[in-house]
């Protein structure tokens, strides 16, 4: 499937089991013991370094519906956005949902960051739009000031959206979201995660395993015209770079205008990114997490069928149980 042409691979059958009794342990050891086969289905020759995948687990949250998780260039994510839109309607089209209502039909997703919620569009036949509602998202730091090599001092936002993000417009490194090459987007963008995963302690207050920086997302800066489209990019994990607005990305941006009194709860921003296709996000409420303020956010999107596909790796083929040229 594809969610405003970032890639998602549904893995239907083929891995072994994944021992653990929670989401976090079948995470640990999928990472620690079956490694090579998020890297067969990410990695070339099947795959290639802007690759993002799914596995769907037996939840550990009664409440949850399903239990995923992320495969990507690097390894595992906290959060995907994109992927839940997606999947929201796999859920429905695969009949893996019991219950069916319209015109929206409620899945409830444990994701790494917490549960997650999605409403799917469905009119009694057929699924469509796809929002969801995040976990508490907040503002680790703001105006931070880092040193990053050839780029010289730029100031960033640090926030969770189910994963933490760096945020900061493009103009600060000379370049124009819009115009500028994605190459030279993306190597700006890595080259401030790979700086701060250095020097920033992350810690959050209520989940376990989610204290990194996934990534950097360049803004066109324009947090205060409600009325205008914002354009974003987010380069995540190893220099990935998200065809769409990002799912969490864009929970996390609409919440750092929120606490920066740029937007007030239920006000509805569009965000564009790479691909052209848009998001639309809002604050739903306020709450609390640990010692943060903190808010529920909705992003709402489009996701679509591509295909299938049946991989398979012969046992004298080296090179193809992955690679990837940058």
């Amino acid at each position: 499937m594809h969610t405003g042409g970032e890639p998602l691979r549904i893995v239907e059958s083929g891995l072994p089991e994944l021992q653990g009794a929670t989401l976090l342990d079948k995470i640990n050891y999928m990472r620690n013991n079956l490694d090579e086969y998020r890297k067969l289905l990410m990695w070339e020759p099947r795959g290639h370094s802007d690759m993002f995948g799914m596995l769907l687990v037996t939840p550990d949250i009664e409440s949850c519906d399903f239990a995923c998780i992320f495969i990507h260039n690097e390894g595992y994510s906290t959060m995907c956005g994109h992927a839940l839109i997606a999947f929201g309607r796999y859920a429905i089209e695969k009949g893996l949902v019991k219950t069916i209502t319209s015109p929206e039909t409620r899945v409830n997703i444990q994701c790494p960051c917490g549960p997650v919620t999605a409403y799917v569009t469905y009119d009694g036949q057929s699924t469509g739009a796809v929002r969801f509602q995040s976990v508490p998202c907040f503002v680790f730091k703001t105006d931070l000031a880092v040193e990053v090599p050839c780029y010289g001092q730029i100031t960033v936002d640090i926030v969770y959206g189910g994963a933490f993000y760096a945020i900061v417009p493009a103009g600060q490194y000379g370049l124009d979201i819009r115009e500028s090459k994605v190459s030279d987007l993306r190597e700006a963008a890595g080259a401030t995660t790979d700086i701060l995963r250095k020097q920033l302690k992350l810690s959050h207050p209520d989940t376990e395993g989610v204290s990194h920086l996934f990534g950097t997302i360049m803004t066109d800066g324009n947090d205060a015209n409600l009325e205008e489209i914002t354009d974003t990019i987010c380069v995540f994990a190893e220099r990935e770079v998200d065809r769409s607005p990002c799912g969490s990305g864009t929970s996390s941006r609409i919440a750092l205008q929120y606490f920066k009194n740029k937007v007030k709860v239920n006000q509805s921003r569009t965000f564009r990114g790479p691909s052209g296709d848009v998001f639309i996000a809002k604050v739903v409420k306020e709450v609390n997490c640990g010692k943060y303020r903190a808010v529920v956010t909705e992003v709402k999107g489009q996701g679509y069928f591509c295909g299938n596909s049946t991989f398979t790796l012969e046992e004298n083929d080296v090179t193809g149980r992955g690679f990837l040229l940058q």
